[in-house]
């Protein structure tokens, strides 16, 4: 295919979507769906205890037209639901019933700030507050008054970022008709326009054990309450005061450390202190600096054992990067990092001081921006200088484009130059495509300049680009994308797990929920291929995999199978163990891969789930288990442990390799909680011990306990390599 014949092709595919993206359609809301806040009349207050028995409760008219999403969308609820919304100059107060016909079968396990509650029932709503379509902040709570929250953004998929945590609050209260919950929001938690006409808002209540899910606005499955663009309306609003946006966190640190090196050990004090001033600009701009950054809270990495080529990549822990993150997405759906935070005071896994941080958050009705300037460096390390932004401007009712820019700065090392990466994405996305389907378009483009000062690649090989088109609705749901990744694509504060590559990748798939079937609420079908080839077109790594069998049923329990018709081709020689003990020689491998996958109800006081994959691996097969169990003897202790085994039989040796994790979490309140987590893997032959407390003295303001105990097995027994403790004070100020 000639140069000009494909880029005619190209073209033509991308002017479909701009034009299916680009209809203005009317984007109202029905009526049935706006909400009018009602305001509190001068020196009437509400009293946070669950209870709605104050007289602004009992004069309005709740909200009661909920539809079942699951199991029967569309159908009247099993139970019934009330939701007020009120006001006054400083909050926004949410009242809710949740009558319920079998009080004692409601389900209440965790209790720990941000935990997950898929397992109990729950109670999730979203705030719009620019009426954008495009981001949200999410909020919910369970009968044991459990609190979480996050920020949401939508494009190829929604991202949740729970690691958002407000100061709001929120008390319940259980009786004989069910449960019910009053909740208060300052409005200085929240970023909005003070002209904005509207706000989006939406609410979801889950019935665990009928395993019903119950939505006010956008009930259909294609919908749902993640996706603000279906959200109903909140009007109402004048004369809210955010404060003068200031916001002081001052903290404290102090850690005792053992270090045994060559049969010796050593003990270390270290003490600090720091703060965090954040302050907002605008009512949607939001900066923050910070000052001696302290991470003594983060909790460990889960482990892993690495038995591919590519190096694993493990998600942030730490606050200060997570708060806000939602906005330095990029081409999310694509699998492409041009910003990743862990390259910031993170190397090879050690900590490096940040002596300095400024950060800006900017949320407004047209568009979203972040902002970051860091300095990182000590005795060790090089200081450095990191530089991060990203700006969106939202285009059409649900689409956007985009850039981000990252700059690294190694002071005082001429090897390294200014490192500057850029990146372009685009999202056209629409959910009235054919009436009522979701269609959602993705392009992006990132360079980076070279390296280091021996860098002499060429332009396109320090480049990656891609284009994705996906359906995500029911039944049929489905995507395409095809991107590029250059030979010498290495983003000096993003990640590449591999390089210089092309690679296809179709998958189709249906789902069909059995609304009248008693034991099982859904069946679903669903094939993929991947097609990877070097830049010169020649394939590395095929794939073909069927999934015919996966079955949900109405129970909660799930099953489902894999088969997988792998192709590999290895340039190099592959060391798998990486301690040179087996060799993989460089060849063409085929293989046949089964996975099947059980798993128990996730609401069960006993939970279960085993996993088995047998596959050819390199010259030989692979047997892979995994089983987990949780148990939750008493609500707030959650007990859960995992193992998994690999045993490997190659024709250059056979190996085992085991991976064990457990862990405790008991959270006797919804503010006081402690965690521990253990684990041990065979080829680090590393067992480490994390306990951490966490005691929320008021929201925003934290009292954190961390101990860490790390051991090295040699020859039948464990060498201590060092123990840590931590102790992190931080309270919030707000004026």
């Amino acid at each position: 295919m000639t140069g000009f014949l494909r880029f005619i092709i190209i073209i033509f595919l991308l002017c479909i979507p701009v034009k299916t993206f680009g209809q203005n359609t009317n984007n109202a809301v029905e009526p049935e769906f706006i909400i009018e806040a009602k305001r509190l009349l001068p020196g009437e207050t509400i009293t946070i205890d669950g209870k709605l028995d104050e007289p602004l409760w009992q004069r309005m008219t709740p909200i009661r037209n909920f539809r079942q999403q699951y199991p029967v969308e569309g159908a009247e609820p099993t139970e019934q639901t009330e939701i007020y919304v009120a006001y006054d100059d400083n909050y926004l107060y949410i009242g809710a019933v949740f009558f319920d016909s079998n009080p004692s079968g409601i389900i209440a396990y965790q209790k720990r700030r941000n935990q997950g509650i898929g397992t109990d029932d729950r109670f999730m709503w979203i705030l719009d507050t620019f009426n954008s379509g495009r981001n949200a902040y999410f909020f919910e709570i369970n009968p044991a008054g459990l609190k979480g929250d996050g920020l949401i953004s939508v494009g190829q998929g929604v991202s949740v970022s729970k690691s958002w945590d407000g100061i709001w609050f929120a008390e319940v209260h259980r009786d004989s008709h069910g449960w019910s919950a009053e909740i208060k929001i300052p409005f200085r938690t929240l970023d909005f326009d003070p002209n904005q006409s509207g706000w989006g808002i939406n609410f979801q209540r889950t019935v665990r054990r009928k395993n019903e899910e119950i939505l006010w606005a956008g009930w259909r499955r294609n919908q749902g309450v993640f996706r603000p663009q279906n959200s109903g309306l909140l009007t109402g609003f004048r004369g809210m005061n955010q404060g003068i946006g200031l916001e002081v966190k001052p903290y404290v640190t102090a850690t005792p450390t053992r270090r045994w090196l060559n049969g010796s050990a050593t003990n270390s004090f270290d003490y600090d202190a720091g703060f965090d001033i954040s302050y907002s600009v605008t009512p949607g701009v939001r900066t923050s600096l910070t000052v001696n950054t302290d991470f003594a809270e983060a909790e460990v990495d889960q482990r892993r054992v690495n038995l591919t080529r590519f190096p694993l990549v493990f998600p942030e822990q730490r606050d200060f990067f997570l708060e806000g993150s939602s906005v330095f997405n990029f081409a999310p759906a694509s699998g492409i990092t041009p910003f990743f935070s862990r390259r910031i005071g993170l190397v090879g896994g050690e900590s490096v001081p940040i002596h300095f941080g400024a950060r800006a958050i900017g949320r407004t009705s047209t568009a979203n921006f972040g902002f970051y300037q860091i300095r990182t460096g000590n005795d060790t390390f090089d200081t450095e200088d990191f530089t991060v932004v990203r700006y969106s401007h939202n285009i059409f009712e649900e689409s956007s484009i985009g850039v981000i820019y990252t700059r690294r700065a190694t002071l005082g090392n001429d090897f390294f130059p200014v490192r500057h990466t850029m990146g372009y994405d685009l999202e056209l996305n629409t959910s009235r495509f054919l009436g009522d389907k979701n269609l959602q378009f993705q392009a992006f483009f990132v360079w980076h300049n070279p390296d280091n000062a021996l860098d002499e690649s060429a332009f396109w090989d320090r480049t990656s680009r891609g284009i994705r088109l996906s359906f995500p609705n029911y039944p049929f749901f489905g995507h395409l994308s095809y991107r590029e990744i250059g030979e010498a694509f290495n983003p000096a504060v993003g990640i590449a797990t591999r390089v210089g590559f092309r690679r296809l990748q179709p998958t189709i798939g249906y789902t069909r929920v059995l609304e009248e079937n008693t034991t099982i609420r859904s069946v679903s079908f669903e094939l993929s291929h991947t097609y990877l080839t070097d830049i010169d077109f020649k394939p590395e790594s095929v794939s073909t995999t069927l999934r015919p069998i996966n079955i949900f049923f109405e129970s909660g329990e799930q099953v489902w199978v894999n088969i997988t018709r792998n192709y590999e081709r290895l340039m190099f020689p592959f060391d798998i163990l990486r301690d040179d003990s087996i060799i993989i020689p460089a060849g063409d491998y085929y293989s046949w891969a089964l996975n099947m996958n059980v798993s128990s109800a996730g609401f069960r006081r006993v939970v279960a789930a085993f996993s088995y994959t047998y596959e050819g691996f390199w010259t030989g097969t692979r047997n892979g288990y995994s089983t987990s169990l949780t148990l939750r003897p008493y609500p707030g202790i959650n007990l859960s442990g995992s193992w998994s085994r690999s045993v490997v039989d190659l024709a250059e040796g056979d190996f085992t390799t085991d991976l064990l994790r457990f862990q405790s979490n008991l959270d006797l309140t919804t503010t006081y909680s402690f965690t521990n987590i253990t684990q041990y893997d065979t080829v680090s032959e590393l067992l480490g011990f994390y306990n951490r407390i966490r005691w929320i003295l008021t929201p925003g303001s934290d009292l954190f306990l961390v101990y860490t105990w790390n051991w090295l097995r040699e020859e039948d027994r464990f060498r201590p390599l060092e123990t840590q403790g931590s102790v992190k004070l931080s309270y919030t100020y707000r004026f």
